[in-house]
């Protein structure tokens, strides 16, 4: 039975007066140290050892006065000896010891004063033996209540999955495998995690109990862990009269963890010490919600070695939880706290309020969202009854009776749900749910001074393993759910299996299109439609090209939601190995009845750094301030053709040839050898990558052959055949493996009719603009320029015939680039410049008159031009920009944005904003506002 803080300080004063008088080191310390344990029901010989021998870095031979493996080292002197001396001892020692042993804890001490350390904070207590029941709850740890600090990167995560990760390879090279061993590793971890943290008293019984009674070769392992997953099924009461006396010390944890049967695994010596190994690191460090996601990843060798790589650091789960719910919830207290009449009723009702919080995360892994979400309103929880009982505690310290926090303590894992397509993580998010709550209920021991422990478990997280997008979630959740969090996962359109494409569609209803929704996009429409607010991470694909005219109308104007805060691009991912980090965007949304007036939105000038926040009364899909526009809610949708008053732009030649047409420079130098009269018609052609990076390709224009000159060029000839015969489906696309070939489509069958015609045919006879369909990300300008005849431009670039200087200036400004960020798409990560969506709707400046560019324009042509040798890719590096080329763009820009507007820009994003005021009035300019001063406050 775990005592209570209360019979601990009673125990403390007693044994304070009984060594009121002690001071020798060597004849006193045995029996100073065995009393001491026993303040806390411990037996000193159960855990820890006197006298332990320690070789030294120097070589030289030690003896530590106490030693308990992973948690405490004890240097006793004799009373009114300098302690300092015993630091340095101590400090030696423990630099000695094996990784694995050394302890969390210091202990310094003369009889009659305390110097206790806690190497993971470096905090530090000083205390005269007298005043031992005023800091007793300091030595929590040795009933395994340990305060707990949480950080990102913490490599005891790290370590205990591939500690258990070594197991797992263990069990499953033996032919223990799938759901016996996901269930059984499941059970183990709780276990590990248990004897470290008190949930098993004494501590380390359950290392005991594999040490000492557990045979070496391994031959009992299995069936002994076995019988001890039954008694932790099995109440105290229902337990046979006869059990094991090492095994009935254990309690009844119930929660299901241990209910279902499953196979006995069999060990041998090797598998029994790599448990035992497990057994000996001190789990009470683990983060549960870092090490739910390592732990999953100890089933698969290959993620392994990336290990820490895919799990999501505690900082980018608070920029989801934070803005949604939880930073409101802290201003709430604050509020509460500084009232002076009915305080202590209002935060009564306050704690009532987070007691009935209820939070669904329909794509909860192992937990991370739900767990850090338990985990910091458990903190706030415990701030509030600080507040309530601040004169109750006060009055504690007198000696009075400790808090009651089995009735005080009101929030528990029940008020969590999760959906889980994977079995596995569902289990592992369970079980880490508990995890968090023990923590949490340690916490609040140690702070209020009263023992708390919750087994057995009365109340589970309500995990659900199922695929979330084929479930009606009412009927995991309840109506009245307070918030939907978490992070769905990232599948592009074109990346989506044929089922995830039907279930995107059919929860979207866009039609007979059905749209090319990202995978995440289905969980928003089904958090919309069941009406709780709702903040996912997401991909920044549904904030940028064609999606957003098909996902944000749904959201908007089917199911009345808005835009409750949000933040723009940033790289969310994990900092330890593997460095795994996608650009994300975080969105949180609420139904329009309720949404609040101002709106957060979180910039990041440096995608690695932090955010700038601002509020607006508007937050447009594209996150920008919305506030300006009279419809807040607009998008840009595809325009067949320019609507800004621009030249008609088209794509370049596509030949659907198989790669026949297409020539090498050394084919086309071998071809010409043998048929040179065919050099008038291979011409060189011109991709976005031969653009960008230079090449040596070339097209043979078979069209224009006139049709009598084919009798005295065969291979030509024979090349047009090589084409018919292509696209009839005969032959395969040149230097492919023909296995790898589709059967062409009708298009290509029709075209065999015409077998010297490209399928679209440009082959310019004056200069033309060149703008590559897609740009490196990295590049603060996609580069345009001007070709000539010969060339043939392919369909990965776009052009424009008779170009003037200007439009290349303004089209090459910074104002176009942040048009395209905007609203253009991705492939990949980088810039997808589409004609209807990018440059069929850019809103052009007031006025007519762009000659004032014309000199722009031939400065950043002029700069290019000094470097002969360089390609687009080599100018446009932004490492290595020359200053020149970087000086003419940036006048430009200049010159560009005066077009605009007189006062200068302050941000991409301010240009941004005020294009789509553009955007407005262009296309419906009797709703456009007129343009105003924009209101921002707040900064963080």
């Amino acid at each position: 039975m775990r005592l209570s803080f209360n019979e601990i300080r009673t125990r403390a004063a007693n044994f304070a007066r009984t060594y009121a008088d002690a001071t020798y080191e060597k004849g006193e310390t045995q029996t100073f140290y065995n009393d001491f344990f026993a303040i806390f029901g411990v037996e000193r010989r159960s855990v820890a050892r006197y006298e332990e021998h320690v070789r030294k870095l120097n070589n030289k031979s030690g003896f530590i006065d106490l030693f308990w493996p992973r948690v405490l080292l004890v240097e006793q002197k004799s009373a009114g000896r300098d302690l300092t001396k015993a630091a340095t001892q101590a400090g030696e020692y423990f630099d000695a010891l094996k990784e694995t042993e050394r302890p969390r804890f210091q202990l310094l001490c003369d009889f009659q004063t305390f110097e206790l350390l806690d190497r993971d904070t470096r905090e530090e207590t000083t205390f005269a033996l007298a005043d031992l029941p005023d800091h007793i709850e300091k030595f929590g740890f040795i009933m395994g209540m340990e305060k707990r600090s949480f950080k990102d990167q913490d490599p005891v995560n790290i370590e205990a999955s591939e500690l258990v990760g070594r197991l797992h390879d263990a069990l499953d090279a033996n032919g223990y495998k799938g759901h016996q061993l996901e269930v059984f590793l499941t059970r183990l971890v709780f276990c590990l995690f248990a004897d470290d943290t008190g949930i098993f008293e004494p501590r380390d019984i359950f290392l005991d109990y594999l040490e000492e009674r557990t045979r070496e070769d391994g031959s009992d392992t299995g069936p002994m862990i076995a019988q001890l997953f039954e008694v932790l099924d099995t109440p105290e009461d229902a337990r046979q009269a006869n059990l094991d006396e090492d095994l009935a010390r254990f309690p009844y944890v119930n929660g299901d963890l241990f209910k279902d049967p499953i196979r006995t695994p069999a060990f041998n010596s090797e598998m029994r010490e790599r448990l035992i190994e497990a057994g000996r690191f001190n789990w009470s460090g683990i983060s549960p919600a870092i090490f739910g996601s390592l732990f999953q990843s100890v089933m698969d060798k290959e993620e392994r070695r990336k290990a820490g790589a895919h799990y999501t650091t505690e900082k980018n789960i608070l920029k989801v939880v934070g803005p949604l719910f939880l930073d409101d919830l802290r201003a709430e207290f604050e509020t509460l706290k500084a009232r002076k009449q009915n305080r202590v009723k209002l935060l009564r009702a306050f704690h009532e309020k987070l007691a009935g919080l209820s939070f669904l995360d329909p794509a909860c892994g192992c937990g991370n969202f739900l767990i850090i979400t338990y985990r910091e309103l458990r903190l706030l929880e415990i701030e509030v009854l600080r507040e309530i009982y601040r004169a109750e505690l006060a009055r504690m310290k007198g000696g009075a009776t400790e808090l009651p926090l089995q009735s005080l303590l009101k929030l528990d894992v029940d008020q969590f749900y999760g959906i889980e397509f994977s079995e596995f993580p569902a289990r592992i998010a369970e079980t880490a749910m508990w995890m968090m709550d023990h923590i949490m209920n340690t916490q609040a021991s140690l702070e209020f001074g009263a023992a708390f422990l919750r087994i057995p478990l009365r109340k589970s997280p309500n995990i659900v393993h199922a695929d979330a997008l084929e479930t009606d979630w009412t009927t995991i959740a309840p109506g009245d759910l307070s918030y939907i969090i978490g992070n769905p996962p990232f599948i592009g359109a074109k990346y989506q299996s044929d089922e995830q494409r039907a279930q995107v569609r059919s929860i979207a209803a866009l039609g007979k299109t059905g749209g090319t929704l990202d995978y995440v996009c289905a969980w928003f429409i089904k958090a919309a439609a069941f009406g709780a607010p709702t903040a996912f991470v997401s991909t920044n694909s549904i904030t940028q090209g064609e999606q957003v005219a098909q996902l944000w109308p749904i959201l908007f104007e089917r199911h009345g939601f808005e835009i409750a805060f949000a933040h723009r691009t940033f790289a969310w991912g994990s900092e330890a190995r593997g460095k795994a980090a996608v650009h994300v965007v975080v969105l949180g949304l609420e139904p329009r009845a309720s949404a609040r007036k101002d709106r957060r939105l979180f910039s990041y000038p440096d995608i690695k750094g932090d955010p700038i926040e601002t509020r607006h009364a508007a937050i447009s899909p594209y996150l920008i301030d919305a506030s300006t526009l009279s419809n807040p809610h607009l998008v840009v949708k595809e325009a067949s053709k320019p609507i800004n008053g621009l030249p008609k732009l088209i794509i370049g030649s596509k030949p659907i040839d198989g790669g026949h047409f297409i020539f090498s420079g050394e084919e086309r130098d071998a071809f010409l050898a043998q048929e040179p009269q065919a050099a008038p018609y291979l011409r060189p052609y011109i991709g976005a990558r031969e653009f960008l990076n230079g090449g040596d390709r070339h097209i043979l224009c078979a069209s224009l052959i006139p049709p009598q000159d084919f009798r005295s060029m065969p291979l030509t000839k024979d090349v047009v055949g090589q084409v018919r015969e292509y696209r009839l489906g005969n032959i395969p696309a040149k230097g492919k493996d023909p296995d790898t070939i589709k059967k062409p489509g009708m298009s290509s069958l029709a075209l065999a009719e015409t077998p010297t015609a490209f399928h679209v045919t440009r082959i310019p006879d004056a200069p033309f603009l060149v703008m590559p369909e897609v740009s490196s990300e990295r590049r603060e300008y996609a580069p345009i320029g001007f070709l000539e005849p010969p060339i043939v431009p392919s369909n990965l670039v776009r052009i424009m015939a008779s170009a003037t200087p200007a439009q290349f200036a303004l089209l090459q400004s910074a104002m176009h680039m942040a048009w395209l960020r905007a609203v253009g798409g991705r492939l990949e990560s980088r810039y997808r410049y589409t004609i209807g969506l990018v440059y069929n709707t850019f809103p052009m400046p007031p006025g007519d008159d762009l000659t004032k560019l014309d000199l722009h324009a031939q400065a950043i042509l002029d700069a290019r031009a000094n470097y002969p040798d360089a390609s687009l890719a080599d100018l446009y590096d932004p490492d290595i920009m020359p200053a020149d080329l970087r000086r003419a763009h940036q006048a430009n820009d200049k010159a560009v944005d005066r077009l605009y507007r007189k006062a200068a820009f302050k941000s991409e994003r301010d240009r941004v904003e005020h294009l789509f005021q553009l955007y407005e009035k262009m296309t419906d300019p009797l709703l456009a506002k007129p343009a105003k001063k924009k209101r921002r406050k707040g900064t963080s």
